[in-house]
């Protein structure tokens, strides 16, 4: 909870600072600089604007307790002026704010996005309990602290822009007004940081986090419907997103009981200052000493400087939902930098290499409850292959995952050629939005590939007829749930055939094929010249590999050749 309640410290400046500042030193500097010095202006603008409407009220006001018809009008007619030259001013501020939150967004966005999908951050986030919801982080976290970042740096610059427009009006009727004002105003500052201020930031913390956890079990839903309705899952799923959606109701049901006392607080608060300013100068204007004018300009003052001075007050709901969000992507980011510990162990060495080098690896659990793989040491040559096999849980897929630097939780050295020089096809294919045509050239959609040469390649995955099935290689359709498995794994294996790497790593990647088609496949992979990795279970690829390594218990293996099953290095 320590962390939910977000205290309005330093700390809490120090996290805004930190997500904040980035973009202001940025590429976009001169830009964002420039929209904001315009927002100052516009600021000044508006304070200047408000300070001659609320004298020409109080003008008017004076003319006609005096029953002066031509000071009357001549006010009347300065009010439609100062109109004509504020209205625009007003307008164009808001135009300007959002045009540069928006463009602040977009930079925060491609960064956090940077640093989200670099480095395997995504894959690790998801491995982690500590960060929930990274989707809706960079989706409406972000955009909140852009929005409410700008708005909040405007309104406690107009409010000191607007404390001084009027201080010196307010001053020259009633200084009595002015005391009394400071003092009012430190004590519903107070009053509200104090008894609202830890509760509503935690309650914001938690709502966030509960909303998005209630969007996401309905999102699942969506992606598996397939699944459920085979294992007529609906009531459990139903019961799933109810008991979230229980979570989101007893938060926010504390929260507005809290919100109410808030305003409860707020409104007595306002109401106030429409009583007693005119209470404070009643005497003056009763005796004839301040013209009736000059007490509405007077009221027209407090309630700017009021305003100014209780920013806090007036905004805090606001502010403590700004408050729990700078917290969430504060955390976010901290873990992406590899500032708050992600669980992963950082004992394997990874090199760049032409082959793959396997030396001594020892791979664990993530909690090292146990080991996967002890001391395993082979090599694949270019042009080379490997066939993995074992019960289920004995770290195959393990294997694979280290292979690809997804997996840091052992010791060893493994050496690798470069990302650009190796596919990974897991079991279930990744079936991204897009054309036919974006399907067959992921991940690398910029290569100029001829229409013959996709088609081509789809008759050899036996998928001739898909094409057309689907409206043509630029046909966008719903990927994951037009084409079947099996479907899903013959075009990911046209990706192989279109990227033609030094090294493929397949997890399984043929398991939803029948026989027939499994083993055309292999022939075709054998006859590329690529070298490959196979995770399977099917003893008729077997021999389209050179060597097979079988894993045992308690991270035993043995390594030999496929053809005669001679032992190449047992580990006993």
């Amino acid at each position: 909870m320590q962390k939910q309640t977000i205290l309005l410290d330093r700390a809490l400046l120090a996290r805004f600072r930190a997500i904040a500042a980035p973009y202001w030193f940025s590429e976009e500097k001169g830009r964002a600089r420039a929209l904001l010095a315009l927002l100052v202006l516009l600021l000044l603008g508006q304070a200047l604007f408000a300070v001659l409407l609320n004298g020409q009220t109080g003008e008017f006001t004076s003319a006609l307790a005096a029953k002066d018809g031509a000071r009357f009008w001549l006010s009347i007619e300065r009010c439609f002026g100062v109109l004509v030259l504020g209205v625009p001013v007003y307008a164009f501020y808001y135009y300007v704010r959002d045009t540069l939150g928006l463009r602040w967004r977009r930079w925060l966005t491609r960064a956090y996005l940077g640093s989200y999908l670099g480095n395997g951050a995504y894959f690790r986030l998801d491995a982690s309990s500590g960060i929930d919801n990274p989707d809706q982080r960079i989706a409406e976290d972000i955009n909140t602290f852009t929005q409410k970042s700008l708005q909040f740096l405007l309104v406690l610059a107009g409010a000191v822009l607007q404390l001084a427009a009027f201080a010196g009006v307010l001053w020259s009727i009633s200084r009595g007004l002015v005391l009394f004002l400071v003092i009012y105003a430190f004590i519903g500052t107070l009053i509200t940081v104090v008894l609202f201020g830890k509760v509503l930031i935690g309650l914001n913390f938690y709502q966030l986090k509960r909303e998005a956890d209630f969007r996401f079990s309905l999102v699942r839903i969506r992606e598996n419907a397939e699944a459920i309705a085979f294992y007529a899952g609906e009531k459990l799923e139903a019961q799933q997103v109810e008991r979230n959606f229980g979570e989101v109701f007893s938060n926010f049901s504390r929260l507005i009981r809290v919100q109410l006392n808030l305003n409860i607080f707020q409104y007595a608060y306002s109401f106030m200052t429409i009583i007693l300013p005119s209470a404070i100068i009643a005497d003056r204007v009763i005796s004839g000493e301040l013209e009736v004018g000059h007490a509405i300009q007077a009221a027209g003052a407090f309630a700017a400087i009021l305003a100014a001075l209780t920013v806090i007050v007036d905004n805090f709901e606001s502010f403590s939902k700004f408050a729990a969000g700078i917290e969430r992507l504060d955390s976010f980011a901290g873990v992406m930098d590899g500032q708050a510990g992600v669980p992963m162990d950082e004992g394997i060495a990874i090199v760049e290499d032409s082959r793959v080098v396997i030396d001594r690896l020892t791979l664990w659990t993530p909690n090292r409850e146990r080991p996967l793989i002890v001391d395993l040491s082979l090599s694949i040559e270019p042009g080379g292959s490997l066939m993995i096999v074992g019960s289920s849980g004995c770290g195959k897929s393990t294997l694979l995952r280290a292979i690809a630097g997804l997996w840091r939780a052992g010791e060893g050295r493994i050496a690798r050629p470069a990302a650009g020089d190796m596919l990974f096809l897991p079991q279930r294919p990744y079936m991204l939005l897009g054309s036919l045509r974006n399907q067959l050239l992921y991940p690398r959609q910029d290569r100029p590939v001829s229409d013959e040469e996709l088609l081509d390649v789809l008759a050899q995955a036996n998928l001739p007829y898909l094409a057309a099935r689907v409206g043509g290689l630029d046909g966008e359709l719903d990927w994951a749930k037009v084409l079947s498995m099996g479907e899903q794994q013959r075009v990911a294996f046209t990706r192989l055939l279109l990227l033609s790497p030094r090294y493929v790593i397949l997890d399984e990647a043929t398991s939803a094929l029948d026989a027939s088609n499994e083993e055309h496949l292999y022939r075709l992979l054998a006859a590329s010249g690529i070298a490959f990795v196979s995770v399977a279970h099917r003893a008729s690829i077997r021999p389209y590999h050179r060597q097979v390594l079988e894993f045992g218990e308690a991270g035993c293996w043995v390594l030999h050749g496929a053809r005669d099953g001679r032992s190449v290095h047992p580990l006993a």
